[in-house]
């Protein structure tokens, strides 16, 4: 059997059983070939670099149970296909992942890595933070991106600071990413590694109606990591507000908060009508990812 035929055949049970997509891919046949791929110990990039028509003529010898067992465990388990593989990739940079932590995903690592937030940083800025850095995907990617500057990488949940000293170590970079216990920006440890020149966030923002509609998949991922209502509201923006509020003090002078709402830029507008923001573009889409300067955020609560 050819490749292509596994990798199709793996997307027609996939699709048969109407599991969601969103973990690194939206559709099912890049994730049949992504778990085809991990499966057979082939590069990632295989299905993708290599012609059709190849796939359809080279012969890959396989242990078929055990590919079937793979996609049984994903249709079965509804787990996203990265907590099967043990890793995620994002921007073309690997990434090990597994129950701890949300699938890195975020709109974030697209801006760092095109340079949509440089315009709005200084030549001598130095001090990154990394606030809910979940598996440390956004911490590594500015190191890498920004190889000048300091990161703080910091999240309330020890298990998925235990994921980023995995990934941190990883790539190499202990000496410049520096991991904190922190709810929200309340740890002294933390306050005391800024002012910070530039602040990324991708916290929990999901909305009340949002949460109790989402497919397995992403139950399967920690709550804390995507309810933004634990703290009694609806619209997804408990983390939110209370980060609007407290981040001025934590920003040096000239400073912007680069902060993800996936969808909820309706309510993120209800909840700060008067906060001047600016939308950065990404392919996706326009409104899922804001940047706010220190000045604009003292304004709202002046």
């Amino acid at each position: 059997m050819t490749l292509l035929e596994l990798i199709s055949q793996g997307a027609a049970k996939l699709e048969a059983a109407g599991v969601a997509f969103g973990h690194g891919t939206d559709n099912a046949f890049d994730e049949a070939a992504w778990l085809t791929l991990w499966q057979l110990g082939l590069p990632l990039d295989s299905a993708l670099d290599t012609p059709l028509e190849t796939l359809n003529t080279s012969y890959v010898p396989v242990d078929a149970v055990k590919l079937a067992l793979l996609f049984e465990k994903r249709i079965q388990t509804r787990q996203p296909a990265a907590y099967l593989t043990k890793e995620a990739w994002l921007q073309g940079v690997p990434f090990y992942v597994d129950e701890r932590v949300i699938v890195p995903r975020s709109f974030i690592a697209e801006l760092l890595v095109n340079g949509g937030i440089d315009p709005w940083l200084r030549e001598h800025s130095s001090r990154v933070l990394d606030l809910c850095t979940g598996n440390g995907s956004l911490a590594v990617l500015a190191a890498m991106v920004y190889p000048d500057v300091a990161v703080v990488a910091s999240d309330l949940s020890a298990d998925a600071l235990a994921v980023a000293r995995i990934n941190v170590d990883k790539h190499q970079l202990q000496a410049r990413i520096s991991l904190l216990e922190s709810d929200g920006l309340g740890a002294t440890a933390l306050q005391r590694r800024g002012p910070f020149d530039l602040i990324l966030c991708n916290p929990p923002y999901v909305n009340a109606r949002s949460m109790a509609a989402l497919p397995p998949e992403y139950r399967a991922e920690p709550a804390m990591a995507l309810d933004g209502n634990l703290q009694g509201g609806t619209d997804g923006m408990d983390f939110i507000r209370q980060l609007v509020r407290d981040a001025p003090a934590h920003m040096a002078p000239g400073a912007v908060l680069v902060l993800e709402i996936g969808n909820e830029r309706e309510n993120f507008e209800a909840a700060f009508p008067a906060l001047e923001v600016v939308w950065l573009a990404i392919g996706a889409a326009e409104d899922q990812v804001l940047l706010a300067t220190r000045e604009a955020l003292m304004s709202q609560y002046a």
